[in-house]
C-alpha cells in the first residue's frame, strides 16, 4: 500500500476487489488521539488579510491582538444586543473608504469634470463665497465690434460721459484738441483712443479698456479695432468678452462697404461667435445723419440684410440679437429713449436700459480657477491683466502659472479703476500683482491657474475645423497661426483624419488626402511651443479657437483630444532599434 496516501485501497492485478474491513480500516487509518490540556484562556480572533487589487485604497489596517490575557471562557462578560440594535449599529458605522480608481486612461482621471466641479463645490459653496465677495453688482465685459468708421470709439466715449466716468470739462478739453487737430467730429472717440496715432488717422489700433458703472451692473468696454489689418488685436479683445457691440453706420454708403466681401462686418461678427460670445447688440449707428433721420424704412433695409448672416454665424435671431437705432455722436437712444418726436416707430428700450436688464451669462464660480493673461508689465512688481474665466482668486493665494508652472502668489488685486480689492471672482478683468516670478518670464497667452487642477499644457491635439475661406486645397503640412483666449501661435496641421459628410454627418474611416473650403474635417494640430488649452466639452472658452493666413480667416474649430507627453512618445519611437 503505497505511503504517500495512507487511505488508498490496495489494488493487485488479477484479484478481484475488497474493501478491507471497517473495523480495519478505521485501525489502520486514524492516529492515536492526542491529549490537549484544558483552555484557560479565550481563543484569539483569526488574523485578516486585506488585498488591494486595482488600486484602491486599502480599509484601516486592523488592530494588532492584543497580549493582555482575556477572561477565562467560563465567565464571559460579553453581552448580547437584540437583533434590531445590532442591526442598527451596522448601518450607523460608516463604510471603509473607497480610493479614486487608477484605472489608466489617455484622457487621465484629472479630465473629469464632474468629479472636479464636485470637489471644488464642496470647498466653495454658494453660502461661503457670498460671505467672501459679498453682494456685488454683475459684471459685464462688453466689446465693440464692426467695420471702420462705423462710431464705435464714438460710441464708447459717449457712453464714458454719460455715466459720469468722463467730466465735462475733460470732454471739453477733448473737443478743443480734436478743433486744433482738425479733427473735430473725433473728440468723443479720444476718450478711448487714447495715443497719438489712434487720435491723427481717427483708428483704433489697439484693444481700448475702459469702465463703467449702471445702477444695475458694471460694465468693462473692450474697444476693438475695426480696420482689416488689426483683426488679431480684434479677435483677443472678444475673447475676453461677454456681450459684443456690433456697431453699424445706417449713413448711405458706409452699411453697403462694411458689409460687402472683404469688409469687416462679417467676419467680425463670425469671429465674436468662434470667441464665445452668445449674445450680440446690434447698434445701428448715425440714425441722425442727413442721408438717413430716423428713416424706419433704412434701418429695416439693415435689419432684413443682416438677420441671414447672422443667423448662419449661429445665433439664434429671436434670442441672441437685438437691433436698436441711436445716435453715438448726439447721444440720443443711449441712456434715455429716443424722443418720439424724432422717432415715432421706436417702442424699444434705449441702449443701456437693454444691457442692464440682459440675461446674465452664467459664470464657474465654483470651478478651478483658469486666468488667460493678456497683457503684462512691471509697476513696482510684475502686474499681469486678465479677465478671470473661471474659479475666484483672493489675495496671498498660491497659483500656477502655465505652462512654465512658476509657482506664484498674488500680492495685490486691482479693479479696473485701479483700487485694490481683497478678491475678485470669474468675469471679472482685474489686474494682479505677482510675487515669485519676473515680467521676462510671462507672455500673453499664459494661463493663471490652481494647483490643485492646472490647465492642460500640451504641443498636440485633436480638433474639428470648419474650413471657412481659403484659394486653394488644404493638405497635410499646412502652417496657419492659431488664436485662442488671448494667445497667437503658430500651428502646423500633421495629419487629417477624417472628414464628415454633409449628407449624413458621419466621420469617414479612411483619412482624406486634403480638405478645402465648406468642409469640416478632424485634423491632429500640432504647435510649434507648448500652449495652455482645454478640451472644448471642458472649457469651451479654452478649447475653441481660429486659424488665420495671410490676412484671412481660414478656419474656426473646438479642441476633441488633447495628447500629453507627445515628445516623449515620439523620442521613445525613434530610439527603438
Amino acid at each position: 500500500m503505497s505511503k504517500l496516501n495512507a487511505g488508498a485501497f490496495e489494488f493487485i492485478p488479477g484479484k478481484t476487489f475488497a474493501p478491507p474491513s471497517q473495523s480495519q480500516n478505521q485501525n489502520q487509518s486514524l492516529p492515536p488521539p492526542i491529549e490537549r490540556p484544558e483552555p484557560t484562556e479565550a481563543p484569539r480572533p483569526a488574523p485578516t488579510i486585506s488585498l488591494s487589487i486595482g488600486g484602491s485604497k486599502s480599509s484601516s489596517a486592523q488592530p494588532a491582538p492584543s497580549t493582555t490575557p482575556a477572561q477565562p471562557a467560563s465567565h464571559p462578560k460579553s453581552t448580547i444586543l437584540p437583533a434590531k440594535t445590532q442591526s442598527k449599529a451596522k448601518s450607523d458605522s460608516p463604510a471603509p473608504p473607497t480610493g479614486p480608481s487608477k484605472t489608466f486612461s489617455l484622457e487621465k482621471s484629472k479630465t473629469d469634470t464632474n468629479a472636479i466641479a464636485k470637489e471644488v463645490q464642496a470647498a466653495a459653496d454658494k453660502v461661503v463665497l457670498d460671505d467672501l465677495y459679498g453682494k456685488v453688482k454683475e459684471h459685464l465685459n462688453i466689446v465693440f465690434i464692426g467695420h471702420v468708421d462705423a462710431g464705435k470709439s464714438t460710441l464708447g466715449g459717449n457712453l464714458l460721459f454719460i455715466t459720469g466716468v468722463v467730466d465735462k470739462r475733460t470732454m471739453e478739453k477733448y473737443e478743443k484738441e480734436a478743433k486744433e487737430a482738425g479733427r473735430e467730429s473725433w473728440y468723443l472717440s479720444w476718450a478711448l483712443d487714447s495715443t497719438p496715432q489712434e487720435r491723427i488717422k481717427g483708428k483704433t489700433v489697439e484693444v481700448g479698456r475702459a469702465y463703467f458703472e449702471t445702477d444695475a451692473r458694471r460694465y468693462t468696454i473692450l474697444d476693438a479695432p475695426g480696420h482689416k489689418t488689426f483683426v488679431p488685436s480684434m479677435i483677443s479683445g472678444a475673447a475676453q468678452a461677454d456681450i459684443a457691440i456690433l456697431v453699424i453706420s445706417a449713413r448711405k454708403g458706409e452699411f453697403e462697404t462694411g458689409f460687402e466681401r472683404g469688409g469687416q462686418t462679417r467676419e467680425h461678427i463670425m469671429l465674436v461667435k468662434t470667441a464665445g460670445v452668445s449674445k450680440v447688440v446690434i447698434a445701428i449707428n448715425k440714425m441722425d445723419d442727413p442721408t438717413v433721420l430716423w428713416d424706419k424704412a433704412r434701418f429695416d433695409e439693415i435689419k432684413e440684410k443682416l438677420t441671414p448672416f447672422v443667423k448662419a454665424a449661429g445665433f439664434n435671431p429671436k434670442t441672441d440679437i437685438i437691433f436698436i437705432p441711436l445716435s453715438a455722436f448726439v447721444g440720443l437712444n443711449l441712456k434715455d429713449r429716443v424722443p418720439k418726436a424724432k422717432c415715432p416707430w421706436w417702442d424699444g428700450p434705449s441702449f443701456l436700459e437693454h444691457l442692464d436688464h440682459m440675461p446674465m451669462v452664467d459664470r464657474k464660480i465654483n470651478a478651478p480657477l483658469m486666468m488667460p493673461v493678456s497683457e503684462k508689465y512691471k509697476d513696482m512688481g510684475t502686474i499681469i491683466v486678465g479677465k478671470i474665466e473661471s474659479g475666484h482668486i483672493r489675495k496671498d493665494d498660491k497659483l500656477l502659472l502655465m505652462p512654465n508652472r512658476d509657482q506664484v502668489e498674488i500680492a495685490a488685486i486691482y479693479t479696473e479703476l485701479e483700487e485694490e480689492v481683497p478678491s475678485a471672482i470669474c468675469g471679472d478683468n482685474v489686474r494682479i500683482r505677482l510675487r515669485g516670478v519676473d515680467d521676462e518670464d510671462i507672455s500673453p497667452g499664459f494661463v493663471l491657474t490652481s494647483p490643485a487642477r492646472p490647465i492642460h499644457a500640451v504641443r498636440q491635439f485633436e480638433a474639428q475645423l470648419a474650413i471657412l475661406e481659403h484659394k486653394s486645397i488644404i493638405c497635410a503640412g499646412y502652417s496657419a497661426v492659431m488664436h485662442i483666449h488671448t494667445l497667437s501661435e503658430e500651428i502646423t496641421l500633421v495629419a487629417l483624419l477624417h472628414y464628415f459628410d454633409k449628407a449624413t454627418g458621419h466621420k469617414s474611416r479612411k483619412p482624406p488626402q486634403y480638405a478645402k473650403k465648406g468642409q469640416k474635417i478632424v485634423a491632429l494640430i500640432e504647435t510649434t511651443a507648448v500652449v495652455c488649452v482645454e478640451r472644448f466639452t471642458d472649457h469651451a472658452q479654452l478649447g475653441r479657437f481660429t486659424l488665420r493666413d495671410e490676412g484671412r480667416t481660414i478656419a474656426i474649430g473646438k479642441i476633441t483630444k488633447l495628447i500629453e507627453g507627445a515628445d516623449g512618445i515620439t523620442d521613445g519611437v525613434a530610439n527603438i532599434s
